[in-house]
């Protein structure tokens, strides 16, 4: 299945220039769903991933069901003051300020290897953010799983210590 005919790019979205690319089109199909979810638990599965992580918002929605094909648990990692318990922080540049990441502190055991999953991988930023949380928990990580790839952002560079999974990647 060639799922990027499944992904709508909507030109100068959010801002002239910008070529977003849609993955509602990708989800509301059920059989491109399951088709993506499959190909990212192949690609882990015997590698010894104990747990799946998934990064705010859209990682949520590929990493809870490719843990539940995995036979897997599944934990969050969501932008500041939106988790109810006790939390590690970390926060990152943007082009324009900074962002930050939480994650509960009892999310898994030290030595839990996890396996972090998001819709996107562009310039990487989000991505090095996760993996200090984890790191910090005394997690180790797996593999990194992506339904996108915006190759031209060279985010995979920043990550290249990593087995990174991308299902479709985007040149320009």
């Amino acid at each position: 299945m060639d799922l990027r005919q499944k992904i709508r790019v909507i030109p100068d979205f959010p801002k002239p220039g910008i070529s977003f690319k849609d993955i509602t089109t990708l989800l509301r199909d059920g059989e491109a769903l399951h088709y993506a979810i499959k190909r990212m638990a192949e690609h882990f599965r015997g590698k010894n991933i104990d747990m799946v992580v998934g990064v705010e918002s859209r990682g949520f929605i590929l990493g809870a069901p490719l843990a539940y094909e995995m036979g897997l648990g599944f934990t969050l990692i969501r932008k500041p003051g939106k988790l109810p318990g006790e939390v590690l922080k970390v926060e990152y540049d943007l082009e324009y300020g900074t962002d930050g990441l939480e994650i509960h502190k009892d999310a898994f055991s030290p030595g839990t290897r996890v396996l972090i999953v998001d819709d996107l991988l562009a310039t990487g930023g989000t991505i090095l953010a996760a993996l200090e949380l984890i790191e910090k928990l005394g997690g180790e990580v797996g593999g990194l799983a992506f339904l996108i790839e915006l190759a031209y952002l060279e985010g995979r560079e920043r990550l290249k210590d990593y087995d990174i999974l991308t299902l479709v990647s985007y040149s320009e």
